[in-house]
């Protein structure tokens, strides 16, 4: 006979066996800050859901159940899954976000089998995450040495701009996530003999990185180093105001060509913002410094190999692929345009 739970309450003990250590990864590691944060915004998705829809959310163990009642059972996730799927992409949401959300799901499901032995089926196999390829948005390499070498234009600047110039400047030259590069202390800075070098742990992947610097990422840290080893070399983090200032700075420096950007709703492809033509400028983010500091490296020709090295990325990586394909497509673009001169006698 069925004994349905009400399944937020559970969602909650998952968010804080979560935080307190409770439950770990798979390799015995804690669960990070930013997976816990993510955990809460499905939650709260679930809950709006539920409400909006008038859609009841419970779970139930399968044990002992009545084919008649497994039946209905599977009916009831297959019925979830549109119900709340389709809420997702009503509220704007694309198919990453959406994915995201249903892979947490699943990882939900697994924890109430072998954290608390509430075994409600493998329904949850059924939920199709899906992915999106997201337009690769990167500096040129022209766009990235006016930054880092227009001095009049950084006249131009306040204090405030100046040093989210240098962070921005720095992370597409270093190729580090947003979260390391606020991470930074002199610790991280090795000078041997005449060079110098930055060496560090990702927070996200673990691997080891030790990169030579180039002579204006020196400059950068040696201006904003502290005389306390322990202190963060560029201080607090602010993603919303960082991304919101570099928008503005792109401006500033007439990175205005307007881009068509799309994103993919149910393995469809959307156009964003079709009636009002995005800028370029209006893109840029804190993503775009790992991604420019990658296609940069290809663009100009270091082997695959040694940029994986450096990026962190596995041989096999599907998503270090994609900045190849865009580094050979830039590639493509700028012999066609040697070729046309060549062929017009």
């Amino acid at each position: 006979m069925k004994k349905p739970q009400p399944l937020t309450p559970l969602f909650k003990h998952f968010i804080r066996d979560s935080e307190s250590g409770k439950r770990l990864k798979k390799n015995g590691e804690r669960i990070t800050a930013g997976s816990i944060v993510n955990y809460k915004y499905v939650l709260q998705n679930l809950v709006q859901f539920s409400t909006d829809t008038d859609f009841e959310l419970r779970v139930c163990s399968i044990l002992r159940l009545t084919a008649r009642e497994l039946k209905s059972e599977k009916a009831y996730w297959k019925k979830f899954y549109k119900n709340f799927t389709e809420f997702m992409y009503k509220k704007g949401c694309f198919d990453n976000y959406v994915g995201a959300n249903i892979k947490i799901i699943r990882v939900f499901f697994n924890y109430l089998k072998e954290e608390k032995d509430l075994y409600v089926g493998d329904f949850h196999k059924q939920f199709y995450v899906r992915k999106e390829e997201i337009d690769i948005l990167v500096l040129s390499p022209d766009q990235l040495k006016f930054l880092i070498h227009d001095k009049e234009f950084e006249k131009r600047l306040t204090s405030t701009q100046i040093k989210l110039k240098d962070i921005f400047v720095f992370g597409c030259t270093t190729g580090l996530r947003f979260s390391d590069i606020f991470l930074l202390t002199n610790k991280n800075f090795e000078k041997t003999n005449d060079d110098w070098y930055l060496k560090l742990k990702s927070k996200k992947t673990k691997t080891y990185s030790f990169i030579k610097l180039p002579s204006y990422a020196v400059e950068v840290y040696k201006k904003y180093k502290s005389n306390n080893s322990k202190t963060t070399l560029f201080g607090e983090k602010n993603l919303s105001n960082f991304n919101r200032s570099l928008k503005r700075i792109g401006e500033m420096a007439g990175f205005t060509d307007s881009v068509e950007v799309s994103r993919e709703k149910q393995g469809k492809t959307k156009k964003v913002n079709s009636k009002a033509k995005e800028r370029f400028c209006d893109k840029m983010s804190s993503h775009m410094m790992r991604r420019t500091a990658i296609t940069t490296l290809l663009i100009l020709g270091m082997p695959e190999h040694l940029v994986r090295k450096i990026s962190g990325h596995s041989h096999g990586s599907s998503s270090f692929n994609r900045y190849v394909h865009y580094a050979q497509a830039y590639i493509d673009k700028e012999i066609e345009k040697v070729h046309v001169k060549l062929e017009n006698y």
